[in-house]
């Protein structure tokens, strides 16, 4: 029953009618609920669908079966970027790249992009938050600015005659136009700072997607970070992770070049501690 249940679902995802692949997994797991690989085929037809959470419901019950299946903390990371569960989608979409390369399965660009993607997301959305709180502090302090010209023209001795009070006026509107300018340059020049706060993609490490620190090149070509690639030298096995071909540790060569752009990037650019 299990089985012709999770044909029919797979005919149906392939013919791309996923709510009619949905029922047809459900029958399957009804019948088989101890199947982990059933609850992440229903989940994919779920990512099709958008239905997120339903996602991240089927991966969670699939790991709880079988907590190595790469599957399932792919498609979930995949949904948790949906959610805007940035944080915990980078950890599934690592957690999956790590399983990949430890059971030799070859998912391509598909986990590595998506990864990079998350990163981007959850840097995108600190910097939206940053932008509010900017917004807001130049709001405020505009506002200060106009309270106490509000109170310098207030306390204007009414005594005065009217050309020194047209002139103590004048002057206080100028310093008041003066250092709102200030104010508004100031904000202005932390826009275009925020405007090119981005890592390129080739100054991050193929296995961490964390920027590069002491890159190294093997005889492939491939530029890696140093403790990176020697940790998977070590815990996975001798061979390169992109081509696949047979490397040792002391075939890493110092990439000296790529590290002075790295470094050059990261004196530019104060903010990457944070990226």
């Amino acid at each position: 029953m299990s089985s012709s249940a999770r044909d029919r679902g797979n005919q149906f995802y392939s013919e791309k009618k996923y709510k009619e692949a949905v029922a047809a997994f459900s029958d399957a797991i009804a019948s088989s609920p101890g199947v982990a690989t059933f609850y992440t085929n229903r989940a994919l037809c779920y990512l099709k669908l958008e239905q997120w959470i339903q996602v991240v419901e089927d991966c969670q019950k699939a790991l709880c079966l079988e907590s190595t299946l790469i599957k399932a903390h792919f498609f979930m990371g995949q949904a948790l970027i949906e959610i805007g569960s940035y944080d915990e989608a980078i950890i599934s979409l690592k957690t999956a790249h790590k399983l990949a390369k430890d059971q030799h399965k070859n998912f391509g660009e598909d986990i590595p992009s998506a990864v990079r993607y998350a990163k981007k997301k959850r840097w995108n959305a600190l910097e939206e938050k940053r932008l509010k709180q900017e917004s807001e502090l130049q709001t405020f302090l505009v506002q200060l600015l106009t309270e106490h010209r509000s109170r310098q023209l207030s306390q204007l001795d009414a005594t005065d005659s009217t050309e020194d009070r047209s002139s103590s006026i004048e002057r206080i509107h100028k310093e008041f136009g003066e250092r709102s300018t200030q104010l508004n340059k100031l904000f202005e020049d932390v826009d275009e700072k925020r405007r090119c706060r981005e890592v390129p993609d080739y100054l991050c490490g193929k296995i961490s997607f964390e920027l590069m620190t002491d890159p190294c090149i093997t005889p492939s070509g491939i530029t890696y970070d140093r403790k990176d690639i020697e940790e998977h030298l070590q815990r996975v096995g001798h061979f390169d992770p992109v081509t696949r071909k047979e490397l040792t540790q002391d075939q890493l060569i110092p990439n000296l070049a790529m590290k002075e752009v790295v470094d050059g990037f990261i004196s530019d650019n104060g903010w990457v501690e944070d990226y």
